[in-house]
């Protein structure tokens, strides 16, 4: 089993940034691939970012360019540095870790708010 803890959320200014982190504590070694999922109110949980062990990285379209996702497999953290922040970006956060195809975890979500 494994838990995830976020952090980094909170309120910017549109044009603003913040760089989310998630620590992944337990059966850490199972981990392949972790990611960072938003969802805003009334509309469905979505992927922003995904990235492997191997470091290999995707992207959702509407974030490409803003934002960045990479992982730190020493410490089993990944970060996701967000620039350019508009107000549609305004979600929970959430992280996930898999292992394949199959879902190890997700953590509790840090909420960004990004006013206009």
């Amino acid at each position: 089993q494994v838990q995830l803890v976020e952090s980094g959320g909170g309120w910017v200014q549109a044009g603003g940034s913040l760089r989310l982190s998630c620590v992944a504590s337990g059966s850490t070694s199972s981990i392949t691939g972790m990611g960072w999922y938003r969802q805003a109110p009334g509309k469905e949980r979505e992927k922003v970012a995904t990235i492997t062990r191997g470091g290999t990285t995707n992207y959702a379209d509407s974030v490409k360019g803003r934002f960045t996702i990479s992982g730190d497999n020493a410490k089993n953290t990944v970060y996701l540095q967000m620039n350019s922040l508009k107000p549609e970006d305004t979600a929970v956060y959430y992280c996930k870790a898999d292992r394949g195809f199959f879902r190890l975890g997700w953590g509790q979500g840090t909420q960004v708010t990004v006013s206009s």
